[in-house]
This record gives structure tokens, C-alpha cells and sequence, in this order.
């Protein structure tokens, strides 16, 4: 027994069969035991801790000296990085949605593109509101828009919906402030500024290739009816888009639910909370009629410069900080200015501050309203918070038991570039329990010490990040939340989900990382 356990702690073949053992069980009490992903972590990695031998006060510490447990330090060190990030950024979406933004964006592309144009339109919507909204909150925002386009276009809402589905998916998937980039961001110690650039430089022609091309191709297959109760007639309620002269009317409808069976507590795509469960949960569907119960100004929506100039004020702040660092002279003033303007949580909180003002103040909000809104906005972060959390201090026990190195030198071992490991990781975690998140902390904490050890650059980095991002997205199916949220707003049926979402996630997620890996060849 002892020399099993010696062998179980200090043998390279026996830390890696810890480590496997701490993902079956990890994989089997979120699958079918259907534990909440941050609890398991946490278990998880307290067995991994005390089997791998790790004193127990240096796991927890002692009554008086907890400060400093591993604990603590696991939990502490990402989120001490990413609450204020994504509170903030949860916060900008929620102003952004309640002033009628998504409504003003989505009138001006249509009207710009024409009927012809109207799957594109839509897309770009997706691809701009996704960057500051929630995957989901962007569904519910987004999905009455659809239904009049598709309506008026006769076509099928396949058509309309891919591309917008697309638009949201990749800024989820792989730009701030959404949590899966944010956290691996964290874990691997990479600039914002970084992750903004590589995001949009595999991300765009992503969303190009599943919702522009894949989009039209089975849109053009895949016939599916406008359901009847969310859609207006001409004279319907309008939500007046500035300058649409009716043109974007919507009929609320009463809200229904549907009930699914996947999820994980987190999401399923990106990592939003508001929707799917660990299985058999509901999955709430919001109608126009009853957001515009919400308190929010009564004012006509805000211009599209306005929308547009609140959204790049916080990107802009963040990328000139991460150029200061490279072309700026070291230590100058201005360098300095930057560096503070384009902390994330700065430029953000600065966005946040522009948002209430000109989007609220301004436009006839009170102080209560404003406080309804943010507050409500807050709540399902919690849990976000909660799964990076202990995915952090899972990934830190693997560090301090010598399960991550053991893990690393395999991995090195079998000859595939890190970035290729990394990826083939997070789709694996993905695969088998549906949640983004859980696979984008998992994945971070298992290379971590590849990437700590590795010397990479800040822009190869960035690569990894968006690698473990687009492996974590990949063949969304029955066990994601993300799903069933598609299926019910889109009116369809499981096989007609799999045969268009699941496939334009698994495109997004392949042709994402083949950029990468373009990319990462000449960086």
C-alpha cells in the first residue's frame, strides 16, 4: 500500500494517472450526477490535493494563517483579475440593451444592406452587440429582430438567425469582457489588448466563414416558420429604431417557457448563466412585450454613433495601452497615461460611466432605474464567478502537486505543438460536459505550466487563448444550455438544431483555431 501510494506521488506515470482520474471523476459528477461545475471543481481538486500528498495546511493552512492556503490563492489570484472585468462589462451590456441600441444597430444594417442583405445585416448585428452583451441576453435582444426580418424576407429563420448566432457565439467565444477569455487570459498573465487583437484576427473571418457562407447554405436547406405569436403586423407595436418610421415593428406576445435537458449551470456557450441547467431546467423565453416592462427611459432610442462610440471606447483604451508597451518609450508620461486608461477595469469602468450618462441620465432614466437595471444585470454572475473560481484553484493544485508538470513533459513528450494540445484538450472537456467555461479553466489550468515554463511571447499567448477559446465552442449539442436556448427562440426541433447550430459551432471552433495556428506560425 505504501509503495502504491509513493508511486501515486511521486512517479511521473503515477501523477498522470491522478490527473486522468480527477477528470473522469470531474467529467462523471457534472454528467450524471449533475453537480454544479464549481462544486465539483472544488472537490475535485481537494481530492487531487490530499491524494497527490499535499500537507494540509498548506491546502487550507491553519485557523489563524488561512491568508495564504492554497485555497485562497487559487481562488483569489484569477478573480482578483477578472470580477471587476466582467462586473463592468455586464453592466455597459445591460445599459446598452434597456436604450434600445440593439433595435437602432440592427434598423441601420438593414436598411443599409436592403432585403437582399438582410442574413448579413443581421450577422454584423450579432458580431457588434455581441462584443458588450451576453450570448444569451443577445438571443432574447436580438431574436424579435430576426423573426420580423425573416417575416418580411419569406424566407426560412434559419436564414436570419445563423448569421446572427455566429455574430454572438465568436465575440463570446473570443473577445473581452466575456468571461472564457477573460479568465485564460488571467491564468496565462496575457494583456487584454492581445486577446482583443488575435480574437478579431481569427475570430472575423470565422464568423465569415459559419455564419455568412454556412449560414446561407443551410438556410437555404433547412426550412423553419416564423413562430406566429412573436411577430407584429405592420401597424404592430413599434419600438421606434430612430428614423425607422416603422419600419422595425414587433408584437411582444406573451413569454413562454420550453424546457431542455442540457447545460451545465454555466451556459454552455461562453460561459453566460441565464439559462440551462445541470439538465431538465427551464429555459426562459422573453418577449419584447414584457422587456419593455423593465424600467429604462421612455425616450426614443439613442443614435447609432452614440451606440457605436460607447462599444469602442473601452476596446480602443485597451489596445492603446498594449501598442504603448511595444512603441511608446519606456516609463514616458505618456506611456503611463495609457497604461492607466487602458487597464481594462478602467477603460471599462470609463464606458460604464459614459453609458450612464448618455444612455441614461441624459435620456430621462432616474437614479432608481438606473440602479434596477445594473443591479439585474448582476445577478447570474455570480456563478460564473463561482466556476473560474475553482477552476483557478483546481489548476493550481495540479501546479503545487507536480500533476501539471507531469503533464507537461507528456505532453511534450508526444511531439504536438502546445497549441494543437491545448485545443484537442478543450474540445475533449467540451465534448463531454457542455460547458464553455468548465472547459476553458480546465484547459488553462492543465497547460499552465507549458505556458509558464515555455517562453512564449505575449502575441503567442494570445494564440493559446484563443485556441482553448474555440476548442471550448465546439459541437454544442444536447448537453449545453446554449442549445436549447437556439432550439426554443428558433422554433426548432432537436434534429433541425443539430443539423444548423451544431455544425455552425463546430465550423466556428475549427476554423477559429486553423487561424490560430496560421497565425501562430508567423508571430
Amino acid at each position: 500500500m505504501a509503495s502504491m501510494i509513493d508511486w501515486l506521488q511521486n512517479d511521473t506515470a503515477g501523477l498522470l494517472t491522478l490527473a486522468a482520474a480527477s477528470i473522469a471523476v470531474l467529467l462523471l459528477a457534472i454528467i450524471k450526477f449533475k453537480i454544479e461545475p464549481f462544486i465539483a471543481l472544488l472537490v475535485v481538486a481537494i481530492l487531487v490535493a490530499l491524494a497527490a500528498g499535499l500537507p494540509v495546511s498548506t491546502l487550507v493552512g491553519t485557523p489563524t494563517t488561512a491568508s495564504t492556503s492554497l485555497l485562497e490563492t487559487g481562488f483569489a489570484g484569477i478573480l482578483g483579475h477578472i470580477t471587476l472585468i466582467i462586473g463592468l462589462g455586464t453592466v455597459l451590456g445591460a445599459i446598452m440593451e434597456r436604450s434600445g441600441g440593439a433595435d437602432v444597430l440592427t434598423t441601420r444594417l438593414l436598411k443599409l444592406f436592403g432585403p437582399k442583405g438582410a442574413p448579413l445585416a443581421m450577422g454584423l448585428t450579432g458580431l457588434i452587440l455581441g462584443i458588450p452583451v451576453f450570448f444569451d441576453i443577445g438571443i432574447f435582444v436580438l431574436a424579435p429582430l430576426v423573426y420580423v426580418a425573416a417575416k418580411r424576407g419569406g424566407r426560412s429563420l434559419v436564414l436570419y438567425a445563423m448569421p446572427m448566432l455566429a455574430g454572438l457565439s465568436v465575440t463570446h467565444a473570443f473577445l473581452p469582457p466575456h468571461p472564457g477569455p477573460v479568465a485564460a487570459a488571467g491564468l496565462f498573465g496575457v494583456s487584454l489588448g492581445w486577446i482583443i487583437i488575435m480574437g478579431l484576427l481569427c475570430g472575423i473571418p470565422a464568423w465569415l466563414v459559419a455564419g455568412v457562407w454556412w449560414g446561407s447554405f443551410i438556410g437555404k436547406r433547412v426550412h423553419v416558420e416564423v413562430p406566429e405569436e412573436f411577430v407584429a403586423a405592420e401597424s404592430g407595436n413599434p419600438r421606434g429604431g430612430a428614423g425607422s418610421s416603422g419600419d422595425d415593428e414587433l408584437l411582444g406576445g406573451t413569454g413562454t417557457a420550453s424546457t431542455g435537458t442540457g447545460g451545465t449551470g454555466t451556459g454552455g456557450t461562453g460561459g453566460s448563466t441565464a439559462a440551462g441547467g445541470t439538465g431538465g431546467q427551464t429555459v426562459l423565453v422573453e418577449s419584447p412585450a414584457s422587456r419593455a416592462d423593465r424600467p429604462g427611459p421612455a425616450t426614443a432610442p439613442p443614435s447609432l454613433g452614440l451606440i457605436s462610440l460607447i462599444i469602442a471606447v473601452p476596446m480602443v483604451l485597451i489596445l492603446a495601452a498594449t501598442m504603448g508597451s511595444v512603441v511608446l518609450a519606456d516609463g514616458s508620461a505618456i506611456q503611463q497615461v495609457a497604461f492607466f486608461l487602458g487597464t481594462p477595469a478602467v477603460a471599462l469602468a470609463i464606458a460604464v460611466l459614459l453609458a450612464l450618462w448618455l444612455l441614461g441620465t441624459r435620456r430621462g432614466m432616474t437614479t432608481s432605474d438606473l440602479g434596477a437595471v445594473t443591479g439585474e444585470s448582476l445577478k447570474p454572475i455570480g456563478m460564473i464567478l463561482l466556476v473560474v473560481g475553482a477552476g483557478a484553484f483546481y489548476g493550481a493544485v495540479l501546479r503545487a502537486t507536480g500533476i501539471g508538470d507531469a503533464v507537461a513533459g507528456s505532453m511534450q513528450a508526444g511531439g504536438l505543438p502546445i497549441i494543437v494540445s491545448a485545443y484537442l484538450i478543450s474540445c475533449a472537456l467540451r465534448l463531454a460536459q457542455g460547458s464553455a467555461t468548465v472547459a476553458i479553466v480546465t484547459t488553462a489550468g492543465i497547460v499552465q505550466p507549458l505556458v509558464t515554463e515555455g517562453g512564449f511571447s505575449q502575441p503567442q499567448i494570445a494564440l493559446l487563448v484563443i485556441a482553448i477559446s474555440a476548442g471550448s465552442i465546439i459541437a454544442s449539442h444536447v448537453n449545453d444550455g446554449g442549445f436549447w436556448i437556439v432550439a426554443k427562440y428558433f422554433n426548432m426541433s432537436v434534429k433541425d438544431t443539430l443539423k444548423t447550430w451544431t455544425v455552425l459551432e463546430t465550423i466556428l471552433s475549427v476554423v477559429g483555431f486553423a487561424m490560430a495556428g496560421l497565425v501562430w506560425l508567423v508571430v
